[in-house]
């Protein structure tokens, strides 16, 4: 595992030690456990979670006044997410997943929900949290959510079902989304805090799924689940705009995360191609695979650099809707493409599970579907011409 290249942008001395630990942490606790994790299926990896924690990387993202790292900057969450992502795509989306949480807290939440809700999730013990938007018969669409919340004496009762929700079942904190008004699309949507446990809220079984496994999914099903009013995250009607502006930080982030495991692909298909002999020379030298390197190569970078310009975007208080999308768009399929490349590199031993270039490629093809498919993307970077 190489390091990454920060010649372009200087970092603090906290950004690099922030990175450093996150690479080590990476290439010594992550990477060894890759194959695992992925073989287990459905099981959630709680002792690198445990570990992740204890070296505070699950709430580096987290302000310092709720006792978190104090990166709020995205570009330093970018370079963690790549790093991690280079160990593992599943297991590095997971260690970070507890700022997919936080962002709609910091951004629709009131200061007493922000202290209540995001200052167990620092330190060694931090609990698991999840995101709760997509339905069986809403994804792209997020508006069309049928999930209500109707007003009754001190509170909402929330009624309906989630699917595809990460964490869900593992996690002690949830950001639900919910229509208050069912007669409006976007402008009826809300958003509620609430934990595991609350009467009326079950799960369904674990979702088998293709790549990513260290990250479970299940449905989720509310069946007149009360939330006080305290637990609301902003006005009514604001939850939809609140998702919208936290897709910009999210979108950015899951670009750093493709970013990584394209990188993952990559070096290890040049460190094969290296040593692999075919036809009395190391098959690097011959051009067929020496100029699929070179693609790799180059889409990494271009998929890198335009990440990082969103994530400067949003640090700078700037609009980056379609640069975020760009971004994701971009290295979502750079991911798909390099994995791709790396398994035609070793051939037949890359269609073996003895290597982890397979599971990259399972891994990979999320990353073109979750928080916005590659079409949805085309579709909000084309309003933005």
């Amino acid at each position: 595992m190489s390091e990454l290249p920060v010649e372009l942008v200087p970092l603090t001395p906290e950004q690099r030690d922030i990175v450093d630990l996150t690479r080590t942490f990476a290439r010594e606790e992550i990477r060894p456990r890759g194959r695992a994790v992925d073989e287990a299926d459905v099981e959630t990896p709680w002792d690198l979670w445990r570990a992740a924690a204890k070296v505070g990387i699950t709430g580096f993202m987290l302000p310092e006044e709720y006792g978190g790292g104090g990166f709020t900057d995205i570009f330093t969450q970018v370079l963690v997410q790549e790093e991690l992502c280079v160990g593992d795509l599943g297991i590095g989306n997971l260690m970070c997943s507890n700022g997919f949480f936080a962002d709609p807290v910091m951004e629709l939440g009131t200061e007493e929900q922000k202290r209540t809700w995001l200052t167990p999730l620092a330190g060694p013990d931090t609990p698991m949290t999840s995101l709760a938007t997509t339905e069986p018969g809403s994804g792209s669409d997020a508006a069309s959510i049928v999930t209500t919340a109707t007003r009754t004496s001190g509170g909402y009762l929330l009624n309906g079902q989630k699917a595809w929700i990460s964490n869900a079942g593992e996690a002690d904190q949830y950001v639900v989304f919910a229509k208050t008004d069912p007669s409006q699309r976007s402008r009826g949507v809300t958003a509620f805090l609430l934990r595991k446990g609350v009467e009326g809220l079950t799960f369904g079984e674990p979702m088998r799924k293709m790549g990513q496994r260290a990250i479970v999914c299940r449905e989720m099903f509310f069946s007149d689940v009360f939330v006080p009013e305290e637990d609301r995250l902003g006005e009514e009607g604001q939850g939809f705009a609140g998702l919208m502006r936290t897709f910009d930080i999210s979108r950015t982030v899951l670009g750093a995360a493709a970013t990584g495991v394209a990188r993952a692909a990559y070096e290890y298909a040049r460190d094969y191609a290296r040593e692999r002999v075919q036809f009395g020379k190391p098959i690097i030298e011959h051009q067929a695979v020496a100029f699929r390197l070179a693609d790799m190569r180059t889409r990494i970078e271009q998929a890198r650099l335009m990440t990082w310009r969103a994530a400067k975007r949003l640090d700078a208080g700037l609009d980056a809707t379609a640069e975020a999308a760009m971004a994701k768009v971009t290295a979502s399929e750079t991911a798909a493409f390099c994995t791709w490349a790396a398994v035609q590199t070793l051939g037949g031993w890359g269609y073996s599970r003895e290597f982890p270039v397979e599971q990259w490629m399972r891994d990979a093809k999320l990353e073109e579907i979750e928080e916005g498919t590659s079409d949805i993307m085309r579709l909000v970077i084309s309003r933005s011409l």
